[in-house]
């Protein structure tokens, strides 16, 4: 079958998922869980491209947006635009999304009664990016990761059918921790974009400085610091195996995926020895399984 524009682009955004640090939609679950996961996860990717300026060459995002193809570099007008589609997805009457993920989005939000709220925080947080490239304080990072990754959680839950307030406030200290990780990763790559996302009281607290940060590789002041934020994010990992342990069948093991994941990119940035300025530390596979399998025995009040 020949490969159309429209499908080219979404393959091109959801082939990403392989380079996560969790499973998006393993092959255990579902067909049609795994269909909603990914395009859930089609939207959420697409919107971090925008967001960082890693849309595909030749402008077609930006056609589908309504956009002149030169426009793809103006991100806030991409993101303007994209946030117009997305009301087409939740409206009942008038034209149907332009953008093929959006399209392909409609059924799962029609299917699942999904509400546009967490898709509008992941907006906005990529419009935060683009304004605001350092945080103060741990509690504005905190507050950008309610945006930018608590929403994800949130989904997961809703197009389950297993939310509620508990599961809620655990999804969204894992998520939390998940994006902090992912931040840790890149501390490098973000520096390059003229990104900081570790708080700016906590680099004055370990006397690192943004110069430090530049380096081939981390100082002795630096690897404290990517240490102490390590071991917030593991801190806020602990709400993973209450969260799992308090839902059933496949949906366990994927959220253990999830805090699996997590746990594995932590013991990857330890075993770097908290030097993240190479490169991304990456966790392996046979991490991942060993700490999914930990997630899942804690789950069950095992040691």
């Amino acid at each position: 079958m020949t490969s159309t524009p429209d499908t080219r682009i979404g393959d091109a955004t959801l082939g990403k998922a392989a380079d996560e640090n969790f499973p998006v939609a393993p092959f255990f679950l579902p067909r049609a869980w795994r269909d909603d996961l990914m395009a859930v996860y089609g939207f959420a990717r697409l919107v971090d491209d925008i967001g960082d300026g890693d849309l595909a060459p030749g402008g077609a995002d930006a056609r589908h947006l309504g956009l002149e193809p030169e426009q793809s570099d103006d991100r806030l007008a991409m993101l303007d635009a994209f946030e117009t589609d997305l009301h087409r997805v939740f409206a009942t009457t008038g034209e149907e999304p332009h953008h093929p993920l959006l399209r392909n989005l409609r059924p799962t939000v029609r299917r699942r009664a999904l509400t546009p709220e967490p898709f509008l925080g992941l907006i906005e947080a990529n419009r935060q990016d683009q304004k605001i490239r350092r945080y103060g304080t741990y509690a504005e990072l905190a507050a950008y990761c309610e945006l930018s990754a608590n929403p994800v959680g949130r989904l997961v839950l809703a197009l389950t059918d297993t939310a509620s307030p508990e599961r809620i406030r655990r999804s969204d200290a894992v998520c939390t921790a998940l994006q902090i990780v992912e931040h840790l990763q890149d501390v490098a790559e973000d520096l390059e974009r003229d990104r900081i996302y570790l708080p700016a009281e906590d680099m004055e607290r370990f006397r690192v400085a943004e110069s430090d940060l530049a380096a081939p590789s981390a100082g002795a002041s630096v690897r404290a610091l990517i240490a102490y934020e390590a071991q917030r994010a593991s801190e806020l990992l602990n709400e993973g195996p209450p969260l799992v342990g308090s839902v059933n069948g496949r949906l366990k093991l994927l959220l253990a995926g999830f805090v699996g994941g997590g746990r594995s990119a932590l013991t990857a940035i330890s075993a770097a020895g908290f030097d993240v300025l190479p490169g991304p530390p990456k966790p392996t596979k046979p991490s991942l399984l060993r700490e999914v399998g930990i997630v899942l025995r804690r789950a069950r009040g095992e040691r």
